[in-house]
């Protein structure tokens, strides 16, 4: 084959060609420290590169931003209910003086004070937020679990179901308390005298007190099938005001509403309050027929006689109650987060009220969690619901305990003030002084009566204030697991992202001394091709003349 000149001078561009495309592809490499620069420089790299950054970016997203937002709200709702829990034992503290009721009046009002403290505290802390999204609200984090202030024109129908076997307690009531004299008049009108009495029964108690009104009651045993007509369960539905018969046994029971309890006690219904021994009325006292049921609206207390109680605690009962309230006080737990319910804004039902579902048509509650995804393919839920750790109970007993301790105060006041009546020079007769001795008769009963009630009001406290310890302990520890479950993921995750830094670094990086060693080696090359080159334009045929 013949080699022209001219073959040797294309052959020998070409070459010095590509050792410059070489020294121009390290120099790039050199510069960037990456093994290309265009997918078209190595389709599989390119590949590889871009799956490694689109795992490498998912990675980074759930351990620099889902798990430190995961663990920041955790952390809140810990400290929340931390928080809770220690006013539980402050309020246990408090149980425990009363249940001995060693304190003069002066300790008791300070005692009232320390009471509404912890109540105004109770569920500030349920308001508690992670960013201005309310940790205890489900997924309405832009709505806080308590009212914040007085809502007087808000109206809620509420659907509340309580069971017999849970909700059930013995309560004691007292009816016909003293007024103090403070006229001679008055002193001599004895026959104002009322002699205090108290009657226990067993009681529900709603969630909510100064309700307007039930619309519906249903009583049902838990097992009751209304379709498979076994007529002697328990399944009834009707309204407040009358009476119901129980199928097969053919008692009847009476049931009625009352405003408060003093209208109760004033009632001289025979249904309700069935008749005294000897015919006498009924009148003035807080007691019940054995087949009887009363409700008070400023109370919320469900009130049932003795048979009637026994029988709905043998059949495993439980009741439905509907009722409407309108007016919230600052402070009060939101129905919606608690109870199917719907809302109105305003009494004259302008605005379409807002319907709230939290338990289905089989009564099982509704969970409205908040997931966060913290790896692949793995979730967690961070949010805890306030319904299952605390509810209107604490507050409601916290009432309870103030009001008992109120009254203890309020019977030793007019108590004191017939004691010093007695030491007034007007009332030195011997006359007045026995009279005054009946007056000072019944109120030391009243005393007696109402620091009874009071010791054994904070002692019943006690048990449930350690109920309501355990189940926030409970939802505390709840919390602890997924914190530890979070830090182990976080670790994982972080391993991984590691992982996958590094095979893309070995897929996509260069080491820079070895791009060095490889640039020289391109440079020097093409420096001997321009060289080479060189000579060959020395060279001609002449020279072989």
């Amino acid at each position: 084959m013949r080699v022209t000149n001219k073959m040797i001078m294309n052959n020998a561009a070409s070459n010095i060609n590509s050792a410059k495309e070489t020294v121009n592809t390290r120099n790039k490499q050199m510069t960037s420290q990456k093994k290309i620069d265009r997918p078209s420089d190595d389709p599989v790299i390119a590949v590889r590169s871009l799956r490694l950054s689109t795992t490498l970016s998912q990675v980074t997203q759930y351990y620099q931003k889902n798990i430190p937002d995961a663990a920041s709200w955790l952390d809140v709702s810990e400290t929340s209910l931390i928080n809770i829990r220690q006013l539980m034992v402050d309020s246990r503290t408090l149980a425990e003086t009363g249940a001995t009721d060693t304190y003069n009046e002066e300790d008791r009002s300070t005692m009232i004070t320390q009471l509404e403290s912890l109540q105004k505290q109770m569920f500030a802390e349920g308001n508690a937020d992670y960013a201005k999204r309310t940790v205890f609200t489900g997924y309405r984090t832009n709505h806080n679990l308590v009212f914040t202030e007085n809502e007087k024109d808000t109206r809620y129908r509420i659907n509340q179901t309580l069971s017999i076997e849970e909700n059930m307690e013995e309560h004691r009531y007292y009816a016909g308390t003293t007024k103090t004299p403070t006229t001679e008049s008055e002193v001599q009108a004895t026959g104002n005298i009322n002699d205090i009495s108290q009657t226990n029964y067993y009681r529900m108690r709603l969630n909510y007190g100064d309700i307007d009104g039930i619309k519906r009651i249903h009583l049902g045993s838990v097992e009751t099938n209304p379709y498979d007509g076994d007529t002697s369960e328990i399944d009834y539905t009707y309204f407040p005001g009358g009476t119901f018969t129980v199928a097969g046994t053919g008692e009847t029971y009476a049931i009625k509403v009352y405003k408060d309890e003093s209208e109760w006690a004033a009632d001289t219904d025979t249904n309700i309050k069935g008749t005294l021994d000897g015919g006498a009325s009924p009148e003035g006292l807080k007691i019940l027929d054995d087949k009887a049921m009363v409700i008070i609206r400023e109370t919320g207390d469900i009130i049932m006689g003795n048979e009637m109680a026994a029988y709905l605690k043998k059949n495993d009962v439980t009741i439905q109650v509907m009722y409407d309230k309108t007016g919230f006080e600052e402070g009060e737990l939101r129905p919606e987060y608690y109870y199917n319910c719907t809302k109105h804004d305003d009494p004259l039902d302008v605005h379409t009220p807002v319907v709230y579902t939290k338990f289905d048509d089989e009564g099982k509650q509704i969970h409205f969690d908040i997931e966060y995804t913290v790896a692949a393919n793995q979730t967690i839920v961070i949010n805890t619901e306030a319904s299952e750790v605390f509810n209107s109970d604490i507050q409601r007993d916290l009432v309870e305990m103030i009001n008992a301790v109120k009254l203890t105060i309020e019977a030793h006041k007019k108590l004191d003030e017939v004691k010093k009546m007695k030491d007034e020079t007007q009332y030195a007769s011997e006359e007045d002084q026995e009279l005054l001795n009946k007056w000072q008769e019944a109120l030391k009963k009243e005393v007696d009566y109402f620091e009874d009630n009071l010791q054994k009001l904070f002692s019943t406290e006690l048990g449930k204030i350690d109920e309501y310890y355990a189940t926030i302990s409970l939802g505390i520890t709840d919390l602890g697991c997924k914190k530890q479950s979070l830090q182990l993921t976080e670790k994982r995750v972080g391993d991984q992202r590691e992982t996958v830094q590094g095979l893309q670094s070995t897929n996509d990086d260069l080491d820079l001394s070895q791009i060095i060693i490889d640039y020289t080696a391109a440079y020097t090359a093409y420096q001997a091709s321009l060289t080479a080159a060189g000579k060959l334009g020395e060279s001609t045929l002449l020279n072989y003349l």
